[in-house]
């Protein structure tokens, strides 16, 4: 592996041959290196991540892995992992041969990071953690890799926040009292709790996806600033391209808006902001209000905590919000969906009963919420597990109590063969 010294310009370069993926033998030669040790690393590197081997280091895994998957993955995701590794990852692994990482440097680089004086989440410390592991997987799959010690090793932290923050009806109607001076933030904040979006679907948004006659959102991509660059791209899943009915409150609201930008171009984003843009606002209307600041995310879990309130089930939720599968919101919001023992106990005794009495059913009760937002949905079917709950005061209108049913429940009959 020598390397060679130009007397003109005073540099180092390697000059080599190596074997490309077709079998083909190459010469590849790099110049431009202020010493003779630069050069052999270089050439060094460079062979190893030809001969993709178990061997190499770490730093030359990790660089195999983002040229694979950059074509793969959106480039936020990419920008995501590169952020991760670089600055979690590489610094204790970077120069570590992979077939010699084992499972105690993996336990002892978790410690690092869970003694950190930055104190991260626990979620924050499971993302970093699956980072590492979808490394050493590729490593597995794809270059002979024989062992796993991330596997043995164990994981740290946990998928999911231990409490959810979001806002109940009432601090949202506080809090939208302190940013309502700013037309544009206020219809922003609406859109976000009326329709439960995420935020990059909201920035994405234009006049053309908003259909006022049939009362509707067009959801279809979603946006991004990245590197000062705008960006636009498919949204999270294919489930997350949807139309959600809009209550006719919004609509007014969104048509004021919109007659108010001079000359809108349809194809024109709707809201001409960034997401550190709702971000200050948030913090203006909490500091105006008193209400407690919970992320701009959580604004759509408090629009899944009202709808599950008001007798949303899970399979409506799911299509609302745009989850690829209802498991999704299941697993996320299962802790809102109360657990009514008691309820269950009645309706038991009701069922013993039936078999001497059957007492006519009520009428179906009416939900104006959900109807009001273009969600069709007949409250018998919800009435075995979900929670009476009373939303103090509507925008337009005041809202009723809602009913616990007390609806016998109809059992399934099996025939036995």
């Amino acid at each position: 592996m020598p390397a060679y010294k130009d007397n003109k310009t005073g540099k180092w370069f390697c000059k080599f041959y190596y074997t490309d993926w077709q079998g083909n033998n190459r010469q590849k030669w790099k110049r431009g290196f202020a010493t003779k040790k630069e050069a052999l690393a270089y050439e060094r590197d460079f062979l190893e991540k030809q001969s993709a081997n178990p061997d190499m280091t770490f730093q030359n895994l990790y660089e195999l892995y983002m040229e694979d998957m950059t074509p793969r993955l959106k480039q936020s995701t990419i920008m995501t992992k590169k952020h991760i590794c670089e600055t979690h990852i590489l610094p204790f692994f970077g120069n570590k041969p992979v077939n010699e990482i084992k499972a105690s440097d993996v336990r002892r680089w978790q410690n690092q990071l869970m003694n950190s004086p930055k104190g991260y989440s626990k979620t924050y410390l499971k993302t970093i953690n699956n980072q590492l592991t979808c490394i050493i997987n590729y490593a597995k799959r794809f270059y002979d890799l024989n062992t796993n010690p991330c596997g043995q090793a164990g994981s740290i932290g946990q998928a999911k926040a231990e409490e959810m923050d979001y806002w109940t009806y009432d601090e949202y109607i506080a809090f939208r009292e302190g940013i309502k001076d700013k037309p544009l933030s206020y219809i922003c904040f609406q859109v976000l709790y009326w329709t439960g979006m995420r935020e990059g679907e909201l920035l994405a948004l234009t006049a053309a996806d908003i259909d006022l006659a049939s009362k509707q959102i067009d959801i279809n991509k979603t946006f991004q600033r990245l590197h000062g660059e705008d960006v636009f791209t498919s949204p999270k899943t294919r489930k997350s391209k949807r139309k959600v009915p809009i209550p006719d409150f919004l609509c007014k609201e969104l048509q004021e808006y919109m007659d108010s930008r001079y000359m809108l171009d349809p194809q024109e984003r709707l809201f001409p902001i960034t997401k550190s843009y709702l971000s200050h606002e948030m913090d203006r209307g909490c500091k105006n209000t008193g209400v407690k600041r919970i992320r701009i995310h959580d604004i759509r879990h408090s629009h899944a905590s009202l709808l599950i309130n008001q007798g949303c089930d899970a399979l409506v939720l799911a299509d609302r919000l745009g989850h690829e599968k209802v498991s999704t919101t299941l697993n996320t919001y299962s802790h809102l969906f109360p657990h009514k023992q008691q309820e269950l106990v009645s309706n038991l005794e009701q069922l013993g009963a039936g078999a001497e009495s059957t007492p006519s059913p009520e009428p179906p009760a009416r939900n104006v919420l959900l109807e009001t937002m273009g969600i069709s949905y007949d409250m018998d079917d919800a009435s075995s597990h979900i929670a009476d709950t009373t939303v103090p005061s509507f925008p337009y209108g005041p809202m009723p109590k809602e009913k616990t049913s007390g609806n016998i429940i109809p059992m399934p009959q099996r025939k036995v063969m």
